[in-house]
């Protein structure tokens, strides 16, 4: 494998393929563990995988997109769908609120810089799977019936500056995956289940005090944080296929 032979030439590898379970932060983790990886399985709470989990459950098509300008208008038309409303605005948006009501068989084009993004650049992997703390149990039963290597890719947030912010509500997503995924863990795997240990008995209110949560909630949108901390009540596993996430119930809950 590749990770082999680099280490017979001495150098440092970072696609952690030594285990079977593996866990790395945004684009450049996704691409350093893709490559060894059966299934990727990404994660971003606040929001763009909770909305995907309320949105493909009601019989949504939602495409990923990296960017929010005019190019997400051309990139909506040429799929026939609609482009989600900017900064959760009224209509169909990032809030996962808003999606309560999307009906079956929408198309909508969600833009995101940090879930959406991750998902646009994996559109070429056989397996990608979106994962929140609703749905996390489903999502690895499901991962755990079509293969046995994972690349769980907590997305985290974006400083207006561009630097990936490694956020709580990502971690412990990831790690709420983790702790049902068969197969021996990387040490960050490991953490990442850890902090889910940490805080599975209230997520909602670690979720209300983290950075994230506490932006969304001054800004209004505190029932969105409300949706994204319930845990396991979703069977719903959205897949990406044809650059699309679409409902893939689990059939093993």
């Amino acid at each position: 494998m590749r990770d082999t032979a680099k280490q017979s030439a001495g150098t440092v590898t970072f696609d952690q393929a030594e285990h079977q379970v593996r866990c790395e932060w945004g684009l450049r983790g996704l691409r350093e563990l893709a490559p060894v990886s059966e299934i990727l399985i990404i994660v971003d709470v606040l929001s763009f995988t909770t909305a995907l989990d309320i949105g493909t459950a009601r019989g949504a098509i939602i495409f990923p997109y990296p960017l929010n300008d005019p190019s997400a208008a051309t990139y909506a038309a040429a799929f026939h769908a609609r482009l989600a409303s900017v900064g959760r605005q009224a209509g169909f948006s990032l809030s996962p609120a808003s999606l309560e009501s999307l009906p079956a068989g929408y198309r909508l084009v969600l833009p995101s810089p940090n879930g959406a993004a991750l998902a646009f650049a994996a559109g070429h992997h056989q397996i990608v799977l979106a994962a929140c703390l609703r749905n996390a149990g489903a999502v690895a039963r499901m991962a755990a019936s079509l293969g046995a290597t994972f690349a769980v890719i907590p997305a985290g947030e974006t400083w207006p500056t561009g630097e990936l912010r490694p956020s709580l509500e990502d971690l412990i997503g990831a790690g709420a995956v983790i702790a049902s995924l068969p197969g021996n863990r990387s040490p960050e795997a490991e953490l990442a289940a850890a902090s889910f240990e940490r805080f599975r008995a209230g997520p909602a209110g670690a979720l209300r005090q983290s950075s994230s949560g506490k932006e969304l909630i001054e800004r209004g949108f505190g029932r969105d944080v409300e949706l994204a901390a319930e845990c396991d009540v979703s069977v719903n596993v959205p897949r990406l296929l044809d650059r699309a996430f679409v409902s893939c119930v689990s059939r093993l809950a």
